[in-house]
């Protein structure tokens, strides 16, 4: 009976393709280029060769693909399983605050926090949004665009109030949730997020902001509806995350309107965490067309406080300590 099964195993396993003597000499012949472009002083010969070797490169790696593509048809059932590339977001090191589903204290102390009331329904989010002193064009036209994201959300200036008591007085007006919008150098750069009336807080910083009068179709401004969106969350994976990712829920309404077909993607990848906005058209039972409406930028969280804007007593959950890259031990740890 082994000698049956082995025999039938082997049938199954495919050789990996072997290298012919013209394919050991053209890699060769790759690597002793490029060690010979490291050492050459021309810049423009190196780019130039080193143009021609990338492009030598794709050639045999398309080559490859077809080949395996081919093989894979050939063998049908029986062929190799398709390759998984290695990159640093699925080979990230293990992390002890990472989220199990399955741990039953783990979830009740995550959706036991400040934000259970928004997830119980009890409540409609209402949100301030503002910004800087003196805000510049794309500033105000990225203020005006993130109203019409966030459902039951107005605009209002800081005309030279303190944050402490912008948000004293949106208590005071029944507000939810209270975004300010800093800039630098006439640009957005910065997004304050206090939730209302008893915290958390948090900073992200803003970069590659595209607005939606800058995105590839004109006339995008059009398609905008009072829809409310549906909110997409994904790889949000550690306890810091999952906090991040409720925050970032809060600011929309907890009933999205189907009608409009619009969603709002909020997507982490290395703590990177990137906004898009789109609006979806079903073109068959089994295919959807994507159309991007813009605006579109990334955030990346600098620190998380506990309760309301409070930079000198404030308590803090989590922060970017030190200098620059002081907390990124390895290029493949993430905290989100």
């Amino acid at each position: 009976m082994e000698s049956a099964e082995n025999a039938e195993n082997a049938e199954v396993l495919v050789k990996p393709p072997t290298l012919t003597a013209s394919d050991r000499l053209a890699a060769k012949k790759r690597f002793r280029t490029q060690r010979r472009l490291s050492t050459m002083k021309n810049k423009v010969l190196r780019n130039a060769q080193w143009a021609t070797l990338k492009k030598e490169k794709r050639k045999v790696k398309k080559e490859g693909q077809k080949q395996r593509k081919k093989e894979a048809e050939a063998l049908g059932d029986k062929a190799p399983p398709k390759q998984i590339p290695r990159t640093i977001e699925n080979t990230r090191e293990a992390d002890i605050t990472t989220v199990d589903r399955d741990d039953e204290e783990v979830t009740f102390d995550i959706t036991h926090d400040e934000y259970e009331s928004y997830f119980s329904k009890t409540y409609v989010p209402k949100i301030l949004i503002t910004s800087s002193d003196n805000p510049h064009s794309k500033t105000i036209h990225f203020i005006r665009e993130l109203t019409k994201i966030f459902p039951s959300s107005e605009c209002q200036w800081r005309k030279r109030s303190s944050v402490k008591k912008m948000i004293q007085s949106a208590k005071e007006k029944d507000y939810t949730d209270v975004v300010v919008i800093n800039e630098d150098r006439r640009v957005p750069n910065g997004m304050l997020v206090s939730h209302l009336p008893d915290g958390p807080t948090a900073y992200f910083k803003i970069s590659n902001v595209k607005l939606t009068k800058d995105m590839k179709y004109k006339n995008i401004i059009k398609e905008f509806t009072t829809h409310r969106p549906e909110v997409i969350l994904n790889n949000f994976q550690t306890r810091l995350g999952q906090a991040v990712s409720r925050m970032l829920a809060s600011l929309f309404h907890y009933d999205p309107q189907f009608k409009g077909r619009r969603a709002v993607t909020f997507h982490n990848q290395r703590d990177y965490i990137f906004f898009r906005h789109h609006r979806y058209e079903f073109k068959s039972q089994k295919r959807a067309a994507l159309r991007e409406l813009g605006p579109r930028f990334t955030l990346r969280l600098k620190w998380l406080q506990k309760g309301t804007f409070d930079t000198i007593e404030g308590d803090y959950e989590w922060i970017i300590a030190g200098k620059r890259h002081e907390m990124e031990t390895s290029r493949r740890r993430f905290f989100l």
